[in-house]
């Protein structure tokens, strides 16, 4: 058990290290900075002599302990790897080396991500008022106190952490493939049920009107309290337009009254230089009373006595007809981007209506079940990302 572990300061088991270079003019540095959380020191930037401010910077090498004086209190501690041996940080970052026979440093980076070792360090860091922070100095840092098990145990636990932990890697990992294979499987669904060589074909313009697309208005959003927002981008979502990502808008009612949301409209982003989004088409099927849509949505009224809007969604965003648009939104300035002309002239099938009625149904049923595997996954996410803490709990309390 861990109460039975000698209690020693790290002074004692660590050396500090300095390997100061003058900057030279010629030479190239990599640069590092150190992650957050534990996740440990990678290549920042690569810079000349002559590009970096500093006169004096110091080599890092395989094997280094070393730790952010500004982030420690997140958590920035970490062990120089293979990869990163011989490049160059900043006095910033202080270095040590293990006093021999008496750490193992991956112990010791293991021990900075407990929650309980964080919380000591983010004391010694509290500034003069709440706002303020002082740098993790090495004082503080020589100071804190580390219960220690023989160098054999210490091998051991890191093992046993760092089997557990890849464990729970490959289960997140499962999670993510299963997720990405259910929307592939879903997209292939609406593909194969919005498709028939049996149905008429139309252009948009022929199904609502060539006149009836309708531009949102180009308003910038205000950080105060308002009666009017409007909607971002993000709110158009696997089809659907959610009306909760709006922000507060400068406008009056009367003002906003031509660009007001209601159920049941349609919405196409025209672009906003992304591929995955520009042409996207989303439904509302919310009330409101108090929202708009911006410049970069177009507004399609589906004549629902033709289409419903929830096949035309359905259908546009297919894989047919989303390869039909991207090769519409291409530029030669590589921003995606689309305009009513494009929506337009765009050929769509129209069954009828009591085939749209059930494909609408099928594709429900489709999306219900693949919302209800995105709420168990993210339950599963969650529940990953405890196991990492207890593991370390466990391990530091002489419990593994």
């Amino acid at each position: 058990m861990s109460r039975n572990w000698p209690t020693v300061k790290l002074g004692n088991v660590l050396t500090p290290s300095s390997r100061e270079e003058a900057v030279d003019a010629t030479k190239e540095y990599r640069l590092l900075g150190v992650r957050l959380e534990g996740r440990g020191p990678f290549l920042r930037e690569v810079v000349s002599g002559t590009q970096t401010s500093a006169t004096k910077l110091f080599r890092v090498e395989k094997g280094d302990f070393i730790y952010s004086r500004l982030f420690a209190c997140r958590g920035a501690f970490g062990v120089i790897s293979e990869e990163l041996d011989g490049c160059y940080v900043s006095s910033e970052f202080p270095m040590f080396l293990p006093v021999p026979g008496m750490v193992d440093f991956d112990f010791l980076r293991y021990w900075f991500q407990l929650p309980t070792v964080i919380a000591l360090v983010d004391e010694d860091c509290s500034g003069s008022t709440p706002l303020t922070r002082n740098r993790f100095k090495e004082q503080f840092f020589l100071a804190l106190e580390i219960p220690l098990p023989p160098l054999a145990e210490q091998r051991r636990i890191v093992a046993r952490i760092e089997e557990l932990a890849a464990k729970i890697e490959e289960a997140r990992e499962l999670r993510q493939q299963a997720q990405g294979e259910a929307e592939v499987l879903l997209g292939c669904a609406v593909s194969r049920l919005c498709c028939s060589s049996n149905w008429a074909t139309m252009t948009v313009g022929e199904l609502v009107g060539v006149d009836s697309l309708r531009n949102g208005r180009s308003v910038k959003p205000t950080g105060d309290y308002g009666e009017v927002r409007c909607l971002t981008l993000s709110a158009v979502r696997g089809g659907r337009i959610d009306l909760r990502d709006s922000k507060v808008v400068p406008m009056t009612r009367e003002e906003a009254e031509p660009f007001l949301v209601n159920k049941g409209d349609v919405f196409v982003v025209r672009g906003n230089g992304s591929k995955n989004l520009c042409g996207m088409a989303g439904l509302v099927s919310e009330d409101t009373d108090s929202v708009i849509f911006p410049d970069l949505f177009i507004r399609i009224p589906i004549p629902v006595q033709v289409m419903l809007p929830e096949f035309f969604v359905a259908v546009w965003n297919s894989a047919t007809t989303r390869e039909v648009i991207e090769d519409k939104a291409k530029t030669t300035s590589g921003i995606w981007k689309i305009n009513q002309g494009h929506i337009i002239s765009t050929v769509i099938q129209v069954p009828p209506l009591s085939e749209q009625r059930r494909i609408v149904a099928d594709l429900d049923d489709l999306q219900k079940q693949a919302d209800a595997l995105k709420v168990l996954q993210a339950e599963t996410s969650t529940e990953l990302a405890a196991l990492m803490p207890s593991i370390l709990d466990k391990a530091f309390r002489g419990e593994m």
